[in-house]
């Protein structure tokens, strides 16, 4: 039976698989409904768009119901939404359509398309509603320059069609509803008629061209002027701008509505609304402002049923965030949702296209039951991003049959990925081609196949073929033509194409082989083989490109970078630097150390890649050499040549990987993508260009992690050779392997490793308990033989013995990472600082830091910290005499007062933290001695400098010989410091006493030396203070004070209470003064503060100069008192407004010194007292005379 003869309908009918709005011939129209197939999920659909639609009728003006008249169809490219809205314009206008005389009505297609007699019910109740149904797509209804109003001009455009208005140009439509309104638009027909000889609607579009006419037939239909009538013409347009509103829009409608009766109402089914809004919020709400205002305007009598596709990003392009909620905002002002799935569009192509005769069902069953096993086999997918559907049972094969059933979900995967990269037509990327145009085009080919073909993928291709952009569809037709290619390559292009850009589906071959099964016992070894042989002819050709295993087609931008890559040149260096990079990097997670198992010793490593170094670390204490199938000389890297490299400079690891072609063709991809991509990826490239470029990076980057886990089976399984032998390491991954591997190099290149036979738990802790133990015997182990390592106590002492007989200076970094921790020793760093540790204690070697050798206290914190060993230098010791280590420490007990502990470096540290001591504290007193103020300046200047020399001496030899060469000067030093330290510690607050009691005598010095006592006093006084060494004087210090303090007392008392007499006196004074003026609160205050003010401060003052100088102070002060008395006592000509009373008037008060008018030298005779008195009488008349008070002084 051939497969055209399976199916109900012929196969190669002519079928309208793409739904259009505006296309109403009557063969389409019929078509549609007669073979329209209401699904599982149409059915639910239609269910709840009718519910909906009835339930507002029921419940006209429930203010709940307004809110819902606008109802959302959304579903991906195909998937029948525009042929659903088209199905519900239909039913609710119950179009009558007539074919080959003969007529039906919309509502009798449906008889048995819908089986539920409810539903069948209340879609013919709202079939016989009185409703006008206006169909159309948004985007060919628009007029491309309507901006933010676009949605709301293309509703009016509409709705004034739909009511025989014009639709081109609203402003006329505003003049025919008009006219309309007032019964006038027949007779302005007929007037226009008349005047042009046309009809109005044929000619309206052309307006512009009938003015006068046009003027005329408005000046009869409306009783108006000519004039008036073409003054609205003129401004009509202009106008009619500000009219157009989603408010007005709203009230004309509801006005027609009204028109034709309170139950009649209007159906708005908008086709792709949502690829017309795109990105536009103005757009978006706008619909919504429509859809709103049409309900509440309307009473629910006014629906918008719109469609868009399910996928907002399809919609929308990459749209930020905040567009995207307003686009769901959009989306919920329709409470009706209608969600077209894919599922629909299987069930609709299995019975409009693939419904199957009888006796096609049981061959075809019986066909299943054979190949049942074979088919499971036959469509297998492998590194796929869904599960593709298999055949479920016996009845699904017979339904989907010639085809499989993840070609339902493939292709529309293919046909949304296609439109959504941009490589087709503007017909494709419209929705021009539906799934079942793609399914039929594929059956039609494979129509005079014999049961038992299969569809493979590329049957599919054609459906889209006269769509695809010319760059795109020229690739496949010139490789057609290519003869370097055969037929089957070209259907392996065209399947690659197909799933070009399908997330969901890698291009490898297992893949291939399922897609291209073309018959259910197909032969997949032989198909794979053909397809494998394909895939390298059209890789050659550039026709396709790599990723792993995956095959994916190349555009002509792709193919054209590809070559470029391909032709990037690169160096075998290059090739091995990056190889290297990935194992040891990578494989190995940054290999630069191996801690040795047996002691924790960390061995740095040189790394070899096909003999490259790779890192700048070239001093390791291991070699690591990988050998790739990439170097030059793989080939003579054999077994032998291997074994024999392994056992050059004391031993070393060869890893040599097995010979893989694929490692060298995607390493060698892998860097002429990365060279090129960094070359060209600079910013000037074209988006198209930058889009390849990205998508090669994100490939390369898969590509690495490919290489990396390649690389990790390639180094567990190599080959490994060390120290001469070819060695088999245990571990189950590369970097277990490599660790044994090196663990083994060690063990046997390292022949003094074993000198170490006791390992430290803490080694830290142990070389602390070393340093600190205050016995040698106490610290729990023995240094002699058969004890603590001796062997190799003994190698590093050998060794500082050696280089120190050579005047070779040895640091302890070297010494500890250098000598002793490679080959052939081996031993971790800190149990060489802890031999190094026990050897100082032993008094065989010292360490010198800075120049200074370290006190056995201060070892730890310098050799804790590796940083530090670089200053540190290791010297063997020399040992001092054991007579003179006695003479110390008796010279000591003498020196210091305490007896040195016995033993070389017991006596040094004795002998330094003594010194020390001496000299933290005479630096303090230096402090206060350079100032001047205290004794004992040179004393300290001179011991510091006796301490300084010994000090000076790093070695315990030369500071314990310095010690006994200056007993001497240390014995006298010793006194001095004895001296000192009481005066400082405790003298000096006496001290200060007398240096403040000296200072505070001198202000009153001259009165002092007056009295015998008190002179004597401050004379011994200050002999003490200028005395070089006054500590034994300070013991009068107390006495001496008490001496001049008491007559100093009494001095101060004395002269005190006669100036306090004399401010009194004037106080007494001023304040009679005061009283006799009646002054004010005010004026006493200012005559009298100044004066007890001097008084105070003279109750305190221990000056007597400065009690003295109060004196006058005071008279002057009372003076100027008494004269602001009388300034303000002054009488008034005539009284000020506002005075109580006038104040008291006190006289001018003129002071008359009267020794001043006495004659220069003596009254000696009779004559000169007459005229001295004379000349007083004089001026004592004169100041009576003023009206002026005398006072005499």
């Amino acid at each position: 039976m051939l497969i055209k003869d399976l199916f109900t309908k012929p196969i190669d009918r002519p079928i309208n698989g793409v739904i259009k709005a505006d296309q109403a011939d009557t063969e389409s129209v019929w078509q549609e409904l007669d073979e329209y197939v209401v699904t599982k999920e149409l059915d639910i659909h239609f269910r709840k768009f009718f519910g909906a639609y009835l339930d507002a009728i029921d419940r006209a003006g429930d203010p709940n119901v307004i809110g819902k008249v606008g109802v959302w169809i959304s579903g991906f490219f195909g998937s029948g939404k525009s042929h659903f809205l088209k199905i519900l314009s239909y039913l609710l206008e119950n179009r009558t359509v007539t074919r080959s005389g003969e007529t039906k009505r919309a509502i009798e297609f449906f008889d048995g398309k819908i089986q539920d007699a409810m539903l069948a019910g209340d879609i013919k109740r709202a079939v016989g509603t009185d409703v006008d149904v206006i169909l159309f797509n948004i985007d060919s209804k628009a007029d491309s320059s309507s901006g933010r109003d676009a949605i709301l001009r293309v509703f009016l455009k509409v709705f004034n069609e739909k009511l025989g208005y014009s639709g081109d140009h609203p402003h006329l439509a505003d003049l025919e509803r008009h006219l309309d309104t007032r019964g006038k638009l027949d007779a302005f027909k007929s007037a226009f008629r008349a005047a042009a000889d046309v009809d109005w609607e044929l000619e309206r579009d052309g307006y512009s061209f009938y003015s006068d006419e046009l003027v005329q037939a408005l000046s009869e239909a409306l009783g108006k002027t000519p004039e008036g009538a073409r003054a609205w013409l003129d401004k009509s347009e202009d106008d009619f701008k500000s009219l157009l509103t989603v408010e007005n829009f709203s009230r004309w409608v509801r006005e027609y509505l009204d028109s034709r009766g309170p139950s009649h109402r209007i159906v708005f089914l908008v086709d792709e609304v949502g690829q017309f809004i795109g990105q536009d919020t103005h757009l978006m709400l706008n619909l919504q402002t429509i859809t709103e205002n049409l309900g509440t305007a309307c009473g629910g009598r006014a629906w918008v049923v719109v469609t868009s596709q399910e996928d907002i990003d399809a919609v929308l392009g990459e749209v930020r965030a905040s567009k995207a909620n307003d686009f769901s905002k959009i989306q919920g002002r329709f409470r009706t949702r209608l969600s077209l799935s894919s599922a629909n569009v299987d069930e609709v192509i299995q019975k409009r296209l693939l419904s199957k005769t009888d006796g096609a069902c049981s061959a075809l069953s019986d066909l299943y039951r054979v190949k049942a096993d074979i088919l499971k086999n036959q469509l297998s997918f492998s590194n796929v991003g869904m599960t593709f559907k298999p055949y479920a049972d016996e009845l699904d094969f017979v339904s989907v049959y010639p085809f499989a059933p993840y070609q339902f979900q493939l292709v529309q995967k293919v046909f949304e990925a296609i439109r959504r990269h941009g490589v087709t037509g503007l017909h494709l990327a419209r929705g021009e081609r539906s799934m079942l145009d793609a399914f039929q085009s594929a059956a039609v080919q494979l129509s005079g196949e014999e049961i038992g073909a299969l569809s493979p993928l590329y049957r599919f291709y054609p459906a889209i073929e006269s769509f695809l952009e010319g760059i795109v569809k020229s690739t496949i037709d010139n490789a057609a033509a290519n003869q370097k290619l055969e037929g089957f390559d070209v259907l392996v292009l065209k399947t690659l194409f197909l799933i070009r850009y399908v997330d969901e589906i890698r291009g490898n071959v297992d893949n291939l082989v399922t897609l291209f099964v073309d018959r259910i016992d197909a032969d997949r070894l032989a198909l794979r083989h053909q397809i494998e042989a394909s895939l390298q002819r059209l890789e050659k050709e550039t026709l396709i490109g790599r990723n792993g295993e995956d095959f994916f087609f190349l555009t002509n931008e792709e193919r054209d970078i590809s070559r470029e890559i391909k032709d990037v040149d690169l160096s075998s260096a290059e090739e091995a630097k990056f190889l290297g990079e990935l194992i040891f990097e990578d494989v190995l997670k940054g290999l630069r150390k191996h801690r040795f198992p047996d002691n924790n010793k960390d061995f740095g490593i040189n790394r070899l890649c096909d003999l490259h170094p790779h890192g700048t670390r070239t001093d390791g204490d291991l070699v690591l050499s990988v050998v790739t199938p990439l170097a030059d000389d793989d080939a003579y890297y054999d077994d032998g040549k291997c074994t024999l490299q392994s056992a050059v400079e004391g031993g070393q690891l060869i890893v040599r990987l097995d010979d893989d072609k694929t490692l060298a063709r995607e390493l060698r991809t892998y860097l002429q993508t990365d060279r090129y991509v960094g070359r060209k990826n600079d910013g000037t490239a074209a988006p198209t260009t930058l889009k390849i470029l990205r998508e090669r990076q994100e490939e390369n980057r898969e590509r690495r992690q490919r290489l990396v886990l390649h690389l990790e089976h390639l180094v567990k399984e190599a080959g490994y050779y060390a120290v001469g032998q070819p060695i088999q390491p245990k571990g189950g991954t590369a970097a277990a392997a490599l660790n044994d591997a090196l663990t083994y190099l060690i063990r046997n290149s390292f022949n003094k490793l074993g000198y170490l036979t006791q390992l430290s738990a803490n080694t830290q802790a142990e070389i602390k308990a070393v340093l600190s133990a205050t016995d040698v015997d106490d610290l729990g182990f023995s240094l002699e033989a058969g004890q603590g390592n001796q062997q190799a106590l003994g190698e590093v002492q050998t060794y500082v013995a050696m280089m120190s007989s050579a005047n070779k200076q040895v640091i302890l970094e070297d010494l500890v990472e250098g000598r002793f921790g490679r080959r052939p020793y081996g031993w971790p760093d800190w149990e060489v600082v802890l031999l190094v540790a026990r050897l100082v204690r032993k008094g065989d070697i010292s360490l010198v830091m800075d120049g200074a050798t370290l006190s056995t206290d201060k070892i730890y914190d310098a050799v804790i910290t590796p940083s530090k060993w670089k200053r540190i230098t290791v010297v063997k010791r020399q040992a001092v005499d054991d007579l003179q280590i006695q003479e110390a420490r008796k010279l000591a007990k003498d020196v210091f007062g305490q007896i040195a502990p016995d033993g070389e470096d017991a006596v040094d540290a004795f002998l330094r933290e003594r010194l020390d001591g001496w000299r933290t504290d005479l630096t303090q007193y230096k402090t206060l001695a350079d100032t001047g103020d205290y004794p004992g300046a040179q004393e300290i200047a001179d011991a510091l400098g006796v301490i300084a020399k010994l000090l000076a001496e790093k070695e315990s030899v030369g500071l314990i010989g310095a010690f006994l060469e200056r007993k001497a000067d240390l014995l006298d030093l010793s006194d001095s410091v004895h001296e000192l330290a009481n005066f400082y510690d405790t003298q000096r607050p006496t001290w200060e006493k007398l240096r403040k009691a000296h200072a505070r005598f001198q202000l009153n010095r001259a009165w002092l030396d007056k009295d015998a006592t008190a002179a004597a006093a401050l004379k011994r006084i200050k002999e003490i203070l200028d005395a070089a060494a006054p500590y034994g004087m300070l013991k009068d210090a107390e006495s001496l004070i008490q001496t001049v303090e008491g007559v100093n007392t009494a001095l101060i008392t004395k002269r005190r209470d006669h100036v306090l007499q004399r401010i009194d006196a004037h106080i007494t004074k001023v304040k009679a003064e005061l009283d006799a003026a009646q002054a004010s609160e005010d004026l006493r205050n200012e005559s009298l503060y100044p004066l007890q003010t001097l008084k105070h401060q003279v109750e305190t003052q221990t000056s007597i100069a400065h009690i003295n100088q109060a004196q006058p102070s005071a008279e002057e002060l009372a003076d100027e008192a008494i004269d602001r008395i009388e300034a303000a006592s002054k009488p008034r000509k005539q009284p000020e407004i506002g005075d109580k009373e006038p104040p008291v008037y006190v006289k001018k008060r003129r002071i008359v010194q009267a020794a001043r008018l006495a004659p220069t030298g003596f009254l000696q005779t009779q004559a000169d007292i007459d005229a001295y008195l004379d000349k007083l009488r004089s001026v004592l008349e004169s100041a009576i005379a003023n009206d002026e008070r005398v006072e005499i002084r």
